[in-house]
Parts: C-alpha cells; structure tokens; sequence
C-alpha cells in the first residue's frame, strides 16, 4: 500500500508540473521562477527562503557570466534557464561605429545618466544556464541599438510562461521564442501603429495574461499621435485587441514608461495602467477602459512623467508619480473613481520617482532616487519610518521583498538588504563591480541574479 501510494503521489506531481510547463496556466507564485519583469507576482515579491544577505566578488558568488554590453533589463527565470536582454558588444574599430549607434536626447550627467554610450549596434536575447552560467544559445532581435540618457534599446524585460520567451525591444521590435530559441513569430510596434513619441525611449515590459501578450504605448511629448494598449495573441502574434487611451496631460507628462500591472476585482482580472496623469483599469478581454482616476500630476507639471510602477496587494492599487504625490486607489468601480475610490495620498519627501515599491499588504515599502527607505502602513498611508538614509550614490532599480528582506541595488552596483517590518534596521551593504547598473535583482530558490553593466551575478551558494 505504500508503495502504491508514493506512485500515486509521484503520478500527481508529474502531471502538475507537465501542466505548468505546458503554458496551460499562468505561472505560479512559487519561490523558483521568476518569469516577469518584478517576478510571479509582477510586485517585486517572491516567498523564496534563505535567501544570502551579505555577498562580494570574493564571497557566496556561485557564478558570474561576462555580458556582450549593459541594459536596464532584469533577468527572468524559469527552471534551470535564465533569460536576459542585451546590447551587443561595441564595435572595436572607429570605423565599424557608425553614427547610428550614438546616443539621442538631451546631455547633461549626474542622476541623469547623460549621453551614455548605448553599446554595439544590436539588441540580443541570451539564455543562460542557472546552474553554471553558461549561455546555452544567443539570438538577434533586432539592429539599430540607441541610447536616450539613462537607457538603450534593451531596456524591456523579458517575459516567460515555462515553454516560450516573449521580448520587446526599445525600437518596438516584438519576437517570441521557444526555449530550444527557435522563433515563432514576430512584428513591430512602430511599424504596425506609428512611431514612438517618448523623450527618453521606450521601456514598458510586456505583460502575458491568459494566452495573450498585452503591452501599454503611453506617450505623446514628440507626437501627436494617441496612447495606446494593445493584446497579441501569444501563441501567433495576431492581434487580439487594441485600444487608444486618451489623456489630456501636457507637454513630456503624457509619457510612461512604466509596465502594465493586473488586478482582480469580483473574481475578473483587470489591466492597470499607470501614466498620462491618470491610473487606468481595463478589461482584459478587449481592453475597454473600465475606471479612471485622477491625482498622480495635480499641478499639471509639464515634465510629470511616470517612471516607476504601480503594484497592487490585497485589493489595493498603489501608483506613484514623479516624487509625489503617490496614491492608493481601492480597485474596481467604474468611470471616474478619483474620489469615490482614493484610500490614501502620500504627497511628503521620499516619495520614489523611478524606483517601483513593495508592499506585503501590511506595510508599503519605497525608496527615493537618493536611497532613503521609508515605510507606510500599507491601508492608511501613515508613516512608519523614514527617510532613512541607507547608500550613498543614485538608485534606480526597484525594490525586492523575499524572506524577511527588503532587497535594493544602487547605480554602482551596490546592494542594501533591510529587514522588512515596522522598525528600520540596516543588515548589510553589499559591493560587486561597481559598474553603472540600472537593473532590478530578481529571485530564484535560494539564489539572487544581479546584472550590472559587465555580468550577469548569481549569489548564494
């Protein structure tokens, strides 16, 4: 009987994980794949355990892996394969640099990044093994790599379902892949509906929702052209739905480059947007615009772009803006919801401009550019703590909450690990290349993957 009871229990769990491996359902949120931009949750959380809090280039490194270039883009992962973007290598002649390769947009440095060097001419998706960090295969997506200030066309991230990997690039270029990285299909954003018209380049990640590739256009301060939110069929790239998203914002305000979040409201998933102004939740059927809310721009700046994303937890919807103010929206209602629907606004310092929060439903973590931590109650917006000042130098990859830790990692590559609860308490600074990196940490297992502007880091033994 035992025996015929452990065959029995083997059988179940083969057949659950040949499903999830199928794409027969969206991937769960398990403490192994990390299949999205922010991970299974698309929040920054994972419940992954004895996770490593201190690490160096001498220390709990498993492996490292050069890249061809650096990105903005953040590491998905699924089973014992790592997915990640990146520009090419640059070219090592002065000849072979054309003067497409040069960055756009405006100069300037500090915080801002600059007219950074974008890297070589192409934009690639590489496939690592998450054991040894070896690449098992690497494919071109696109030429005609650019630069605008803090980004190169390799910003998006990649998204997974455990059989395919789907990417976008900064120039619009959509290719879906097998895992063998083989393509299956392929199309252009700018092609199909016009030209981008972001001051500082397209950076939204894709988001995969019952079989379909949904991606938010929010721009408009270089063209008049609408916002837009469009849904792929994920298997074929066909075209499910697409529809405009009016904003009446000004001037770069009108721009976005924040990804598509998804809640649920009555038992149904709904798209949220964050951007133009306005925090927006559509149906994800057909994309139709079900509720809008007001307040992320009140004084109508002229330059009130959104950078970082919203999350939602426990019915919650917590968009900010450009510093402030940050808004908590319950979700759901329909047409205007700026009132009827506002939980709390945060509108003091410390307020995060590019950086997206955390928040495990009792507590609302964020970080400033300048890496002060501050923590809200999650339900009515009052302060915990904070400012606290944790790191000298610029933050811009968004926070990570796994096993009792708050995970962040500066424009230097250096790492703060804060313990999550009420009390602020420092744990560790952790230093790796020092490298300019722009690159959110993501989770697998036991393990951390850092990506600066030279390798791809797997910490934690």
């Amino acid at each position: 009987m035992r025996c015929l009871f452990l065959s029995i229990c083997i059988a179940i769990s083969t057949v659950m994980m040949l499903h999830q491996l199928a794409g027969g359902a969206a991937p769960p949120a398990s403490s192994v794949h990390w299949p999205q931009w922010r991970g299974p949750n698309a929040d920054g959380s994972s419940p992954a355990k004895n996770l490593p809090t201190k690490w160096s280039l001498t220390e709990n490194i498993a492996w490292k892996t050069a890249l061809p270039s650096w990105s903005g883009s953040t590491p998905v992962i699924w089973g014992d394969r790592v997915f990640v973007t990146s520009a090419s290598a640059k070219p090592t002649t002065s000849a072979s640099a054309g003067a497409q390769f040069q960055p756009v947009g405006f100069g300037g440095g500090g915080s801002f990044g600059g007219r950074r060097d974008p890297g070589g001419p192409s934009v690639l998706l590489l496939c690592l093994n998450k054991k040894n960090g070896a690449i098992i295969w690497e494919r071109k997506l696109e030429d005609g790599n650019r630069g605008w200030m803090k980004q190169n066309s390799a910003s998006p991230s990649p998204v997974t379902d455990g059989k395919h990997v789907w990417v976008v690039t900064g120039n619009g270029q959509i290719v879906a892949f097998d895992f063998d990285g083989n393509a299956r299909w392929q199309r252009n954003l700018q092609t199909d509906y016009g030209k981008f018209g972001l001051l500082h380049g397209f950076a939204s990640s894709p988001l995969l929702q019952d079989g379909k590739l949904i991606i938010q256009v929010l721009h408009g301060c270089t063209t008049d052209d609408p916002s837009y939110l469009v849904a792929f069929d994920a298997a074929t790239g066909k075209p499910r739905w697409r529809v405009e998203r009016p904003t009446d914002a000004i001037f770069e305000s009108p721009d976005s480059y924040t990804t598509p979040q998804l809640a649920v409201f009555g038992g149904k998933p709904q798209i949220v947007l964050s951007g133009g102004d306005y925090v927006t939740g559509h149906d994800t059927a057909s994309g139709k615009e079900l509720w809008r809310a007001a307040g992320l721009n009140p004084n109508r700046d002229r330059a009130g772009r959104i950078i970082a994303s919203p999350i939602v937890n426990d019915g919650i919807v917590y968009a900010p803006s450009k510093r402030r103010p940050l808004v908590a929206l319950r979700v759901g209602g329909s047409g205007n919801v700026t009132n009827s629907h506002l939980v709390w606004k945060y509108e003091d310092t410390g307020g995060p401009d590019v950086p997206s929060p955390v928040c495990d439903g009792k507590y609302f973590y964020m970080i400033a550019d300048n890496g002060a931590a501050s923590c809200l109650d999650a339900k009515t917006g009052k302060v915990i703590y904070g400012p606290e000042r944790t790191v000298v130098g610029t933050v811009s990859s968004s926070l990570v909450m796994a096993d009792s830790k708050i995970y962040f990692i500066n424009e230097s590559g250096v790492t703060v690990v804060l313990a999550s609860g009420p009390a602020f308490k420092h744990l560790a600074t952790n230093e790796l290349d020092g490298s300019f990196t722009l690159s959110s940490l993501a989770v697998s297992g036991n393990q951390l993957f850092a990506r600066t502007s030279t390798h791809l880091y797997c910490i934690g033994k």
